[in-house]
This record gives C-alpha cells, sequence and structure tokens, in this order.
C-alpha cells in the first residue's frame, strides 16, 4: 500500500476503498480547523505536535503519543511546531472494522470505551513506538501479488496490537496507577463540561456570561487561549457530531436538528453540510 500525501487523501482513499489508508507527514499541510469525519482516526505523534482538543479533553502531546478518534469525536490540534510537525495518520473506515472483527476480539473498542478519563490517548513505550513503526512501514513493502492480502494482514496485525495496548492502559487507569497529565484552564475546563452536558440548550454568550457570571469577552479570551479555537466554532463542531450520531440512529432531520440544539433549519443545513460535506438527509440515507 503506498502512503496517502494528506490527511484529506488518506481519508478520501479510506472511504473510497472501504478499507483503511495511512499518511506519513511532516510540515507541509497546515492542521485543520475542528472538525469530524466519517471514518475513525489514529493520530500518532513523531515531533512538532503540542496540543490536541478532541471532545472537551486536552492533551499536551509528547513524542510517541498515540491517539484513537472516532467518526463522532471533534478534534482539533490547537498548537503545533511549524519548524517540525511529524506524524503518521491512519484512517478507517468503522464498517472495515467490524467486518473484520469477531465474537472473541472486538478490534472497535479502542475507538468507542471512553470510560477511563483522557480516553483517547496511548503513550507508547519506546518498544511500542518501534513496533508501531515496523506495522506502518511493512504497508509500503506490499507490492505484487498478494499486496491486499499482506495488506489485510498487517492490518490486522496492527489492530490487535494497538486494542492490547488500549486494554493494558485501562486497566492501569482502573486501578488508580494512571494520573490525569492533561493541562487545561480550570474555568474553561468548567465551560467545556457545561457545554457537553447543554448542548441541546441556549449556548449563546449571553447565556454563558450569565451562567458562569463572566463577561462575554473574557469567556471568549480565555477558551481562545486554552483550546486554540472559538468557542462558537466549538459549539457548532459538538452540534454536528450529535447530530450526526442521531441521524444514524434513525432520527429524522428535523428531529436532529432540535435535539442537537440549532433550532433553525437553516443554519443547521449550512453548518452541516459545510462540515460534513454532504445534506444532513443526505447523510441519512447513506448512514442509517
Amino acid at each position: 500500500m503506498k502512503a496517502s500525501s494528506s490527511c484529506k487523501e488518506s481519508m478520501k482513499n479510506c472511504m473510497e476503498n472501504h478499507s483503511f489508508a495511512f499518511a506519513h507527514l511532516y510540515n507541509d499541510e497546515k492542521a485543520m480547523d475542528m472538525h469530524i469525519h466519517d471514518c475513525y482516526e489514529i493520530y500518532y505523534s513523531i515531533s512538532g505536535g503540542k496540543q490536541f482538543l478532541i471532545d472537551n479533553c486536552f492533551y499536551d502531546i509528547q513524542d510517541g503519543d498515540l491517539f484513537l478518534i472516532n467518526q463522532f469525536e471533534s478534534h482539533y490540534l490547537s498548537q503545533i511546531d511549524m519548524q517540525k510537525h511529524e506524524r503518521i495518520i491512519v484512517s478507517i473506515d468503522p464498517d472495515y472494522l467490524k467486518q473484520i472483527s469477531t465474537p472473541a476480539t472486538d478490534l472497535d473498542r479502542c475507538f468507542h470505551f471512553r470510560e477511563t478519563e483522557m480516553p483517547h490517548r496511548l503513550h507508547l513505550s519506546a518498544e511500542e513506538q518501534r513496533r508501531f513503526l515496523y506495522y506502518i512501514h511493512r504497508f509500503p513493502d506490499n507490492t505484487g501479488l498478494g499486496e491486499d492480502v499482506l495488506d489485510h494482514a498487517v492490518f490486522l496485525e496492527l489492530m490487535v496490537f494497538l486494542n492490547r495496548a488500549f486494554d493494558k492502559r485501562c486497566r492501569s487507569a482502573e486501578s488508580g496507577e494512571e494520573e490525569n497529565a492533561a493541562a487545561y484552564h480550570a474555568q474553561v475546563d468548567d465551560i467545556l463540561s457545561y457545554i457537553n452536558t447543554h448542548i441541546q440548550e441556549d449556548l449563546s454568550l449571553d447565556a454563558l456570561s450569565s451562567h458562569f457570571y463572566l463577561s462575554s469577552s473574557y469567556i471568549c479570551r480565555i477558551f481562545k487561549a486554552a483550546t486554540g479555537t472559538t468557542i462558537n466554532k466549538y459549539i457548532t463542531a459538538k452540534r454536528i457530531t450529535l447530530s450526526k450520531s442521531l441521524l444514524s440512529q434513525g432520527c429524522s432531520v428535523n428531529e436532529a436538528c432540535e435535539a442537537c440544539g440549532f433550532h433553525d433549519y437553516s443554519n443547521f443545513l449550512k453548518a452541516f453540510s459545510k462540515a460534513v460535506g454532504v445534506s444532513p438527509k443526505k447523510y441519512a440515507q447513506f448512514n442509517s
């Protein structure tokens, strides 16, 4: 398998081929704004990443960190070192991963089990880093006869390896061996928690200002400083994430619009189409 030349190309290839794709990227691609997409994403930091915002979790990135992001989680690389930003992106069609799982081995689990604090990150040990890169570097070598079979076999090994590492991390977290190392502003944490538990309600700046007894300008300033994105962009991304989930569960477009807090269909249509690339109606047709 040949490496994709960009993150967007990797996502496009994996969904068109209904399998997976990967990219090895440097500092020649601008990081995306906060976004969601229909594929799973594995983000492995080699160097240069500084801070990741995934849903309401902040992560200070270290070299060797690996992030597991599902198709409903909004995310944004809020700080990077433009001089050195080397990373590996693996994009996976969720249906493909479900198809190759078995009753005894759920390869999907690492993308959906979220019952520990800061659940998206695995910090790989030196040995685990070497093993991850070993799998990634095998893909370009799989050329000629049997390329698809070998790619599939290597991908299976990779996903078993990652799920085992994920399970080990979850057990450590449950036993109290792992400390929450994420650093974020306490007030912004409160705001993020409030947004995520009241996403269907009025989240205008005036409403947030009234609830937290803070000026709207102050809320905007501390949120932007902590996350690297605006509060309105974050709320919109969260609402789109919820609406995708509702549409996938069979809700009508109007029901999803109301339930995710838009209340105005034209704004919902515009925001959803821009973020997802298709209208809510078309998304529901292909994903429900």
